[in-house]
């Protein structure tokens, strides 16, 4: 079964290590053995880190992906218990043993979410389920978005002359090989899934990356980025 998915990862922190933008979006596309993508898209978003209608713009990520490549079931960053986006109803959501937090927000974009996962079920024949962080593939869209944050973070970097502190995902590590970043998950049972990015701009050479964990928040690493020579 390929899947397709999409979620957006890693921040800006301050020197205070309070993340304060959210650096990257990207869509993926899986099959057996759900260990990487086989296709995949991101954009830098750099977006405050108090933005709730993400889900959106990665909804319509998958929607992009699907123009390329084709998919059994499209999941998205929303911990529903799997329930089809375009049949969720606010009836539904208030039944829903979630936070009521998680309810505003959901409910503040539902609207947008449904015409966006209808669309899609007419156009390509898949649907939209809101599994959130219980699928394979949004960890690995959420790992993905990681690898390609380390690029934008780096490109920032390099524009301001100032070091960069940036917040990954949960539980994974950066290597650096080449021009390859990968961000391998440290999770229990997931010692083979990773998500990659290519940096075809030779951003990655021209800066020094260090990586320690957050003393904070514990299962976060952080990279320390600045440009070489300084």
């Amino acid at each position: 079964m390929k899947i397709v998915a999409a979620d957006s990862g890693s921040a800006i922190l301050d020197r205070n290590l309070q993340p304060q933008r959210i650096v990257a979006t990207s869509s993926i596309v899986v099959d057996i053995p759900y260990r990487s993508a086989l296709a995949q898209i991101s954009d830098a978003l750099m977006v405050e880190a108090d933005r709730h209608d993400l889900i959106v713009t990665e909804l319509r990520m998958c929607r992009k992906l699907l123009e390329s490549v084709s998919a059994d079931e499209i999941h998205i960053d929303m911990t529903l218990g799997g329930v089809s986006v375009s049949k969720l109803t606010f009836s539904d959501l208030r039944e829903m043993s979630i936070s009521s937090k998680a309810k505003h927000n959901i409910r503040q974009v539902l609207p947008e979410l449904r015409k966006l996962a209808i669309q899609i079920e007419q156009a390509y024949k898949v649907e939209v389920l809101a599994i959130g962080k219980e699928s394979i593939p949004v960890r690995i869209a959420e790992l993905t978005a990681g690898a390609h944050s380390v690029i934008y973070a780096s490109a920032e970097a390099l524009r301001n002359g100032s070091a960069i502190f940036l917040g990954l995902p949960t539980l994974c590590t950066i290597t650096v090989d080449n021009d390859q970043i990968t961000a391998k998950s440290l999770q229990s049972g997931e010692h083979d899934v990773l998500g990659f990015a290519v940096d075809k701009e030779g951003i990655m050479e021209k800066v020094h990356i260090s990586e320690f964990n957050n003393p904070i928040v514990r299962g976060f690493k952080i990279l320390k980025i600045k440009t070489k020579g300084t």
